[in-house]
């Protein structure tokens, strides 16, 4: 996949996930499938703002929908969760980085410091 198509697809996911609704579905979706009348129940809204809801999830990649005769049970997809939270990792692996060398730094200074000087005030003692 090319870098502008991941980056368009995330930007689908974190748009989808951005609204309350649509992460409270995909959190009755972790639990198993579920049809759309069972995915409306515990909101108060009408079918077709649920619909609506449902196709942003679809094309984020982050559900799918069946066909078992009459019934379309909605089922999460993990893949463009995992692509999501991979790219999601680079920046928590960015700032642990930064974040242990900062720590490092800091140590050293203490280590270094003045014994007669208060750490967090810089007065003397």
């Amino acid at each position: 996949m090319s870098p502008n198509v991941t980056l368009d697809r995330l930007s689908a996911t974190f748009s989808a996930l951005a609204d309350p609704t649509r992460r409270a579905m995909l959190a009755r979706l972790a639990k198993g499938e579920a049809s759309v009348n069972e995915l409306a129940a515990p909101f108060a809204m009408s079918l077709p703002a649920v619909s609506k809801h449902i196709k942003v999830l679809e094309k984020a990649g982050l559900i799918t929908k069946g066909r078992d005769a009459q019934w379309r049970p909605c089922r999460i997809d993990g893949e463009q969760l995992k692509v999501a939270m991979d790219w999601i990792g680079q920046y928590k692996q960015f700032w642990e980085e930064r974040l242990d060398r900062l720590d490092t730094y800091l140590l050293t200074l203490q280590q270094n410091s003045d014994p007669d000087i208060n750490p967090t005030k810089g007065e003397l003692k």
